[in-house]
């Protein structure tokens, strides 16, 4: 498969032994409606992620909960054997009831299980990356990630998973995981206008660690501001450009996994993405998430 040779906006980021583009793609939209069951354009989800090699992403996220088992399964179909430069990072701690709920599923067996799940519909012997998924579907939640985590760092010692993050995880949390075994990413709700964790992004910066933030256009709400809007038209481009260009100008850190079931819209926003702001762009943009 022939990839793009141009830098990708963003360059690259290190992960542990994991060198990925800043650019990535998130898998979750493969899946039919409300993340369950399959596309309704099988081929079409398949382009999608072989575009997405092909212009030189490699950083792909998905879970094994997504459908369940869809995304992973679609992951394999497209590019199994992997080329050596792309890392499939997945995430475990919840599972897909009956309604398409998220409940967590973070006891010990719950997360061998997963795993396993995990390594089986990828194709893989070991997991590159796996994200702890902590709190729930409203957001993050205070209490304690020993348990869990510590049976995700005795599958890593098996040689089931090569690295560890954390996903939906509260402050304390990832200090208590910072105390018991290293991990090269957080992964939590952060964009434009949802600026929570603008600290911590800055911490892990400072640590070397990743930051990659899910909805970074806002989720199934996309972002909405009339600055956002105002610094859009002056570029000529999508607000949602602006907001994915934001993100890579904000920390050099931060990772993006945007999703999309659209090649071309894959390919609008890596175009987007790369988008340069300028000071008065991003003096402006600093206003909306204060």
């Amino acid at each position: 498969m022939n990839t793009r040779t141009t830098p990708l906006p963003g360059g690259t980021w290190t992960m542990g032994d994991l060198t990925v583009t800043r650019f990535g793609y998130g898998a979750m939209q493969l899946a039919g409606p409300g993340v369950m069951g399959p596309p309704a354009d099988h081929d079409g989800a398949l382009a999608v992620l072989r575009e997405a090699v092909r212009l030189g992403i490699t950083h792909i996220d998905t879970a094994d909960a997504y459908g369940p088992h869809v995304t992973n399964r679609l992951i394999r179909e497209a590019l199994h054997p992997y080329p050596d430069s792309l890392h499939v990072v997945t995430k475990v701690g919840a599972h897909r009831d009956a309604g398409g709920g998220w409940p967590p599923a973070r006891e010990p067996d719950d997360l061998r299980r997963s795993v396993h799940d995990n390594l089986e519909n990828l194709g893989v012997e070991t997991l590159d990356l796996v994200n702890l998924r902590l709190g729930d579907a409203s957001g993050p939640r205070p209490g304690s990630l020993a348990k869990a985590y510590e049976t995700l760092v005795e599958l890593q010692q098996q040689g089931l998973i090569r690295h560890l993050g954390l996903s939906n995880a509260t402050a304390d949390q990832i200090a208590e995981a910072q105390a018991i075994a290293p991990f090269v990413c957080v992964q939590n709700h952060y964009n434009l206008a949802h600026r929570q964790d603008d600290d911590l992004v800055d911490r892990l910066a400072e640590q070397g660690v990743a930051y990659v933030p899910f909805f970074p256009l806002g989720g199934f709400t996309p972002l909405q501001s009339a600055t956002l809007s105002d610094v859009a038209a002056r570029h000529g481009v999508r607000p949602l450009s602006v907001a994915l260009a934001w993100l890579l100008h904000r920390s050099p850190n931060i990772l993006l996994i945007p999703g999309t079931s659209s090649v071309a819209h894959l390919r609008e926003n890596v175009a987007g993405a790369g988008l340069t702001l300028s000071g008065e762009d991003l003096a402006a943009l600093d206003t909306i998430g204060r």
